[in-house]
């Protein structure tokens, strides 16, 4: 589907290591953190989520030059240098190393910086609520960043075995995570059913890898593509068609596994529970950072390993995304509880992101990309209103919660009014500009392909985004003309939660009426996977 040249050497080369340093970055200093724990003072845990901050930022800015000396064509200093080469694409730049399982391309640097972001943000937005729950520990700081290690090699993972460990460390973090304040019983209960369901789907995901290790003979994904491709032809050749419904079966296991990652519907339904019983600033790192990370492994396996199988797993997403946006949609109508009713939101919008996918078009990748971006902001800043809430005797997790929040705290207000317009889609917010390009993504593959369901499954998008928008402003009511009696205490903000929400809400507004940088930055990343994609699109 699309070559690969690389000058190798037969042994392993210390240059590599340049390949990976943010996940270096990242984990020594959850390691370092760890220590902090101890050596620091009691009470003193905030100088870990500062510690960690700082983490972040320079793990980003390796990120960053690292994506800098790709472009620039600094390329000869690293012993392994790789260059795709796709049909009409032109050649997409990227870095292999560790013989072929990474590889660095524009793709897995934008995955990175959001995984980053989101991890920044949550960190920001935690500092202030683990001092109201007493749980300020400097383990929870180096938990979040070894799953921001493991978000991180599954952006550049390149070999299904590398995938998998990456994928576990993220999860096995998010486990303890959810089930963090060990005083509360709900929290318990979230994290054992979080760790259960977990294990089953990771088994299921393993299941679907070994079946591709067995038709390609190889876990890297540049080799079972073409092993994919010669399988989905096999009906066609005589003596060859015994390895189809292997492929296929591998295709629906895989399915069935990142569909549970990424709380699509019928595997949704540990998300309601784990959002809800988590803590706050958990659950906001969950349905950010977590969520992006598995559809970075869904693009790569779908777009890449199993590129030449679209025709038969794009009716499959196609038709998940449809339930999986219209059990979100519906099931949050009827929600009380504010961290249960974003869980439902965060069902509906794994539906939408399925439609970049199903597109596989420049136009849908970009929306993927400028979509996880602006959901970072919103969620994050979202979760992050709920957090400044928190207080003695006041949970802040119910919708009337919010009641009066408008004459109490107007900007905090008028920051969570904007996060929910953009959940919906309202124009002039980053949400309808992520929204407008996935769902044109999907009409333009309908036009490509003269296929009628994509036009439906696009009308069917738009439908339930006017729905969205009932439950969505329910915030806004309750905060405006709320008819509870308001809780006349004031609010208390620490200045990195109150940076992150101005943060998060200027973004989203900024995306929204200007966003053309964030376009054309995403345009410029998404030809790592046009290659996979180009042969399709001529079909």
């Amino acid at each position: 589907m699309f070559l690969l040249q690389a000058s190798t050497t037969a042994l392993f080369d210390v240059a590599d290591l340049k390949l990976i340093a943010p996940e270096i970055i990242l984990s020594l200093c959850a390691c370092v953190a760890l220590v902090m724990e101890v050596v620091l003072p009691y009470r003193k845990g905030r100088w870990v989520g500062y510690f960690a901050l700082g983490a972040t930022a320079l793990a980003a800015a390796s990120v960053c030059v690292l994506g800098w000396s790709m472009v620039a064509g600094f390329l000869h200093e690293l012993p392994l240098v790789g260059r795709l080469v796709g049909p009409g694409s032109g050649g997409a730049l990227g870095l292999t190393g560790f013989y072929g399982t990474v590889k660095v391309d524009g793709f897995a640097v934008v995955f990175k910086l959001i995984f980053l972001l989101s991890a920044a943000l949550t960190v920001a937005v935690s500092l202030r609520y683990l001092d109201v729950e007493g749980e300020q520990r400097g383990e929870y700081y180096s938990l979040v960043l070894f799953a921001t290690a493991g978000m991180t090699f599954l952006a550049s993972g390149y070999d299904l075995i590398v995938l998998y460990i990456s994928l576990e460390l993220m999860a096995l973090t998010f486990y303890v995570l959810v089930g963090y304040t060990k005083r509360e019983r709900q929290s318990n209960e979230a994290g054992m059913k979080y760790f259960l369901l977990g294990a089953f789907s990771s088994g299921i995901l393993l299941y679907g890898m070994s079946l591709l290790f067995g038709v390609a003979g190889s876990t890297n994904l540049g080799d079972i593509a073409p092993a994919v491709g010669r399988a989905a032809l096999a009906a066609t050749v005589e003596g060859g068609a015994s390895l189809r419904p292997l492929v296929i079966l591998a295709m629906i296991a895989l399915g069935a596994g990142l569909f549970f990652k990424i709380a699509a519907v019928p595997f949704h339904m540990w998300a309601p529970d784990a959002y809800q019983g988590a803590p706050t600033s958990v659950t906001a790192f969950l349905s950010t950072g977590s969520k992006a990370a598995s559809f970075a492994l869904l693009a790569r396996i779908f777009l890449e390993a199993l590129g030449g199988m679209r025709v038969d797993w794009a009716p499959l997403l196609g038709l998940v995304a449809a339930v999986t946006i219209m059990v979100g949609n519906w099931a949050a109508v009827t929600q009380t509880n504010a961290k249960r009713l974003l869980a439902y939101s965060s069902v509906s919008n794994a539906g939408y992101l399925l439609l970049g996918v199903i597109a596989a078009n420049q136009y849908g990748y970009t929306g993927l990309v400028v979509y996880l971006v602006v959901y970072t902001f919103m969620n994050v800043g979202a979760f992050g209103v709920l957090i400044a809430l928190r207080r003695h005797g006041v949970a802040g997790d119910e919708v009337d919660d919010v009641t009066g929040l408008g004459q109490k705290a107007p900007g905090l207000a008028l920051m969570m009014a904007i996060f929910m317009l953009s959940l919906g889609g309202l124009p002039v917010t980053g949400g309808f500009i992520g929204k407008w390009f996935l769902f044109g993504g999907v009409i333009q593959r309908g036009a490509a392909e003269g296929r009628d369901w994509y036009y439906w499954l696009a009308a069917w998008a738009a439908f339930n985004t006017v729905v969205s928008f009932y439950y969505y402003v329910r915030f806004i009511r309750a905060m405006y003309i709320g008819d509870r009696e308001a809780d006349a205490r004031p609010l208390s903000l620490s200045a990195p939660l109150k940076t992150a929400l101005v943060v998060c809400a200027v973004c989203v507004v900024l995306i929204g009426v200007y966003p053309q940088p964030l376009i054309k930055a995403a345009e410029s990343v998404v030809t790592a996977v046009l290659p996979a994609a180009a042969p399709l699109a001529q079909r």
